[in-house]
């Protein structure tokens, strides 16, 4: 059984960071891209970071951008989201995913297979 795991979430003041992980089990991702997508209350999932198969290629929406660092160990089959400078509209629940093989895209959420649960990031004023 395929599963991802995330963890790391939880409370933080404004300019804080935290540190989301991802741990993947039942098959390796060695060979996928991974990303970070978020959810906020009332809105649609968004696309947060993305990272490739060898760790070479980072993406990330523009709001993240010198905030936010996205970093893979594909020996251990895990994925991380450093967040630092956090704000309060990053409040969301973060999921981390896996993408298809022989797909293009980082950011579109559909090109994505394997999803986990999700963790809650609450940042507060």
């Amino acid at each position: 059984q395929v599963q991802l795991v995330e963890s790391g979430g939880g409370l933080v003041q404004a300019g804080g960071s935290l540190r989301l992980s991802c741990a993947a089990s039942g098959r390796t991702f060695s060979r996928n891209a991974m990303g970070w997508f978020r959810q906020a209350p009332g809105k649609q999932r968004e696309f947060v970071a993305a990272v490739s198969w060898s760790g070479g290629l980072t993406y990330y929406t523009e709001s993240v951008k010198g905030r936010f660092t996205i970093s893979r160990d594909n020996a251990k089959n895990t994925v991380a989201l450093k967040m630092n400078s956090l704000r309060p509209e990053d409040t969301a629940v973060y999921y981390c995913a896996a993408r298809k093989g022989g797909s293009y895209s980082y950011t579109d959420q559909h090109e994505y297979e394997y999803w986990g649960q999700g963790t809650q990031v609450t940042v507060t004023v």
